[in-house]
């Protein structure tokens, strides 16, 4: 059934086309869809892979509007704010996305005929709280945590850690012989964090709740101040190398690649979509531990997050963009931008895509200790960037430990508040 109405969707995309313009063709008098995302999304092979498909099967184009990983949030929300909203925005479900008022801006697509093709944890993950779909997930759903160059640890009798006191020991050795043990991209890129704060939000729910609530904060949470004070004691130790304040997200494959840094906190399919080849180590030199960050003595796991595809139900272009999600959520058309990639399909019927043998040999040890996304998905308030700028003010020196806990609670504290959450006020201004 949801075939059929598939292909009416994607029949509907090619009436819209003016006369002249059939399937393939490349007429600029063509639909033009706006897609908004970060530039380091939209720039995912499979995202490129099926906006090409697309453009050539329909003769519509896609006119790409991205911003820098570091700006994106407070750039889309202006542009939101101002009323420019894009056809499709792409964003992840996570605390930052209640600056973008969903229910007022975005369709709910539980109605649509591909929701029933979503595996169960996809659709779980792209459901509001209200059940509503929020969008179609278009994406890789991978495994975070710590990657390691196995050939160098071998190579000098090492052995991944199974425990945070061995992961210390792994780092300092590392130090010792004067390799940067881990690649920490401070420039711009802030999803580190959210790793070690997993375990203490996941693992305590009720914790969660109260924060939630504005019953307790950061400060109050030993954990929390464990994981700041770990990463300044490891910045202070050169567990990060010298210029890990300017690393950014572009700099993350050289220094693995080259074997200058040994490990680095992200996810599998990075290593299928932007490590680069042609240099001296490959994703055959790398496996998997757990995160060790000073909250979880055993490690942690992260599971997959999805960034997904969202319709604005305001725009002039609505059946438009719901048959370019259509065109997306075809088997034909995912199996063909996935083919190769390494992830956990998000449809029943994708079956290109690999598994990743770092992930496969570390099943045991992910099973133990793999945690849903809690940190970045369901605290209120929470923001990768503001987590990063806190951290960024530790790092040079600007404030001690609790001051930079301090910062983070502030930073959360607002952002609930400008939400609108319930039991968050918005500070009167200083006189």
């Amino acid at each position: 059934m949801w075939k059929r109405c598939l292909s009416a969707l994607l029949a509907l995309a090619l009436a819209l086309l003016p006369a002249g313009c059939g399937a393939g063709g490349d007429d600029e008098s063509g639909v033009t869809l706006t897609v908004m995302g970060k530039k380091t999304d939209v720039q995912k092979s499979y995202l490129a892979k099926v906006f090409e498909l697309y453009e050539q099967a329909t003769g519509n184009k896609l006119k790409i509007v991205s911003f820098e990983d570091s700006e994106f949030e407070t750039a889309a929300a202006e542009r939101f704010a101002a009323g420019d909203v894009p056809d499709i925005f792409m964003h992840f479900h996570n605390a930052d996305l209640d600056r973008f008022d969903v229910a007022e801006n975005f369709l709910d697509l539980s109605g649509q005929p591909w929701a029933e093709e979503l595996t169960d944890s996809a659709r779980a993950y792209c459901t509001g709280g209200e059940g509503a779909l929020l969008g179609l997930p278009f994406w890789e759903s991978s495994v975070s945590g710590c990657y390691y160059n196995k050939t160098l640890l071998d190579s000098m009798g090492l052995r991944p850690a199974a425990t945070q006191t061995e992961f210390d020991m792994l780092c300092q050795a590392l130090a010792d012989t004067g390799y940067t043990p881990i690649c920490w991209p401070a420039d711009g890129c802030t999803w580190m964090t959210q790793f070690a704060m997993d375990p203490i939000f996941a693992d305590e729910p009720e914790l969660l709740e109260s924060i939630n609530n504005n019953e307790v904060t950061y400060a109050d949470i030993p954990a929390m101040t464990d994981m700041v004070q770990w990463l300044g004691s490891a910045a202070e130790a050169g567990w990060f190398g010298d210029g890990y304040m300017s690393c950014g997200w572009d700099d993350i494959s050289p220094a693995l690649g080259s074997g200058e840094a040994v490990m680095t906190f992200i996810w599998d399919t990075w290593f299928y979509t932007d490590f680069a080849g042609g240099q001296k180590y490959t994703v055959d030199d790398f496996a998997l531990m757990p995160v060790f960050m000073g909250t979880a003595d055993d490690g942690t796991y992260e599971g997959g997050n999805l960034n997904m595809m969202m319709v604005n139900k305001n725009g002039d272009k609505v059946d438009e963009a719901l048959a370019f999600l259509a065109f997306c959520a075809d088997p034909e058309n995912y199996n063909r931008a996935f083919d190769g990639i390494a992830t956990v399909s998000c449809f029943n019927g994708q079956n290109t895509n690999i598994q990743s043998a770092m992930v496969t040999d570390a099943a045991a040890s992910i099973a133990a200790h793999e945690r849903v996304s809690t940190a970045a998905s369901r605290l209120v308030g929470y923001s990768a960037d503001d987590m990063n700028a806190a951290l960024g003010e530790l790092f040079l020196g600007r404030v001690d430990v609790p001051g930079c806990v301090a910062l983070m609670d502030a930073y959360r504290i607002e952002d609930a508040a400008l939400q609108g959450a319930e039991g968050f006020s918005t500070p009167e201004p200083s006189a």
